[in-house]
């Protein structure tokens, strides 16, 4: 009977997990220490852009020039991310007509965009190995 257990340990040892990877994101080009940075992380296009849909969020104090935030644990898939200046540190990101950002913003890839960014246009893969390092050139 003891055999049943221990084989069963035996299978999960050689059964391949998918391993959970650090996500470096640094915000590069932070005009003044005014407020916090937030930075959302979304795991599918279905998602993207809905604050409380995020796969994983931080914020940290907002410091001239660049802030590096490290998520834990992501496992290996595709991702994008976005972020924002919190100059006024009101918790939302303040926009003009309810669509133009008035406050500092960047994604992964730094695409160009022309209305609302796209999952697609932000997307990157991580990897199991190593931790995953992307920059994010903030636009005021």
């Amino acid at each position: 009977m003891k055999a049943l257990p221990i084989m069963g340990v035996a299978l999960a040892l050689l059964i391949p997990t998918a391993y959970a990877e650090e996500l470096h994101v640094t915000l590069d080009g932070i005009q003044h220490d005014n407020g916090q940075v937030a930075v959302a992380v979304y795991s599918s296009a279905k998602t993207f852009r809905k604050d409380d849909q995020a796969f994983a969020a931080q914020k940290a104090k907002a410091e001239q020039g660049a802030v590096t935030l490290v998520f834990q644990d992501v496992p290996p898939g595709r991702y994008a991310v976005l972020a924002y200046h919190d100059e006024n540190d009101n918790g939302e990101m303040d926009r003009r007509f309810g669509m133009i950002p008035t406050e500092g913003y960047g994604l992964s890839n730094n695409p160009k965009v022309m209305g609302p960014p796209s999952f697609e246009d932000s997307a990157f893969d991580i990897t199991a190995g190593e931790p995953t390092r992307i920059t994010l050139q903030m636009r005021y």
